[in-house]
């Protein structure tokens, strides 16, 4: 079975993963927030600034830091990448809520959404990686579509639709975690 045929199959009976478009990924993140402080939570944003695919987690960590997000990991100027996966995970005060982000490939008619989910992210998945599973929560945002040669579809993935993604992310963020704040003032 092709690769990509694998994966949609994967998708398809995990259950509690959904996909979902941009603008509800708001109400997932306000769903986090009542269950947990901010300083509870820390934002896992896996990739790497050398590959424009895999820059979506680096970039939207760069966003939310950039907003004033607290516990940030994973971003353009310190990707949590392969190399840094398992120090920046060991920072993380056992005590938190990891929400993991991450890139992924899916099917044809799935680019641009975003996979949600209340269970562990595998990250580098697609491209047969074995890094351990990671996050109580996870966002795994389709950039392109999956298909032979993920690597090469990494590469040649749309930097304008990688930024889109990101910003749409960390708007996102920021709008549950305003609506927090007026919700408690």
């Amino acid at each position: 079975m092709a690769v990509y045929k694998r994966e949609l199959v994967r998708q398809q009976t995990r259950g509690m993963r959904r996909g979902i478009p941009g603008d509800q990924l708001a109400l997932f993140f306000k769903k986090i927030i009542q269950r947990h402080t901010p300083d509870e939570i820390t934002f896992l944003c896996i990739g790497t600034d050398r590959s424009t695919g895999d820059a979506l987690g680096p970039m939207t960590g760069t966003l939310l830091e950039e907003r004033g997000m607290p516990h940030v990991i994973g971003t353009l100027a310190s990707p949590c990448d392969a190399d840094t996966f398992a120090q920046k995970l060991a920072s993380i005060p056992a005590h938190h809520a990891v929400i993991a982000i991450d890139a992924c490939l899916g099917p044809k008619n799935a680019a641009g959404t975003y996979y949600v989910s209340e269970e562990a992210l595998l990250p580098a998945e697609a491209v047969g990686g074995s890094l351990p599973p990671v996050g109580k929560y996870s966002v795994a945002a389709v950039v392109n579509v999956n298909g032979p040669r993920p690597y090469s579809i990494l590469q040649m993935t749309s930097l304008y639709l990688v930024m889109e993604m990101s910003r749409v992310l960390a708007d996102a963020v920021c709008e549950a975690w305003n609506s927090r704040e007026a919700f408690h003032s």
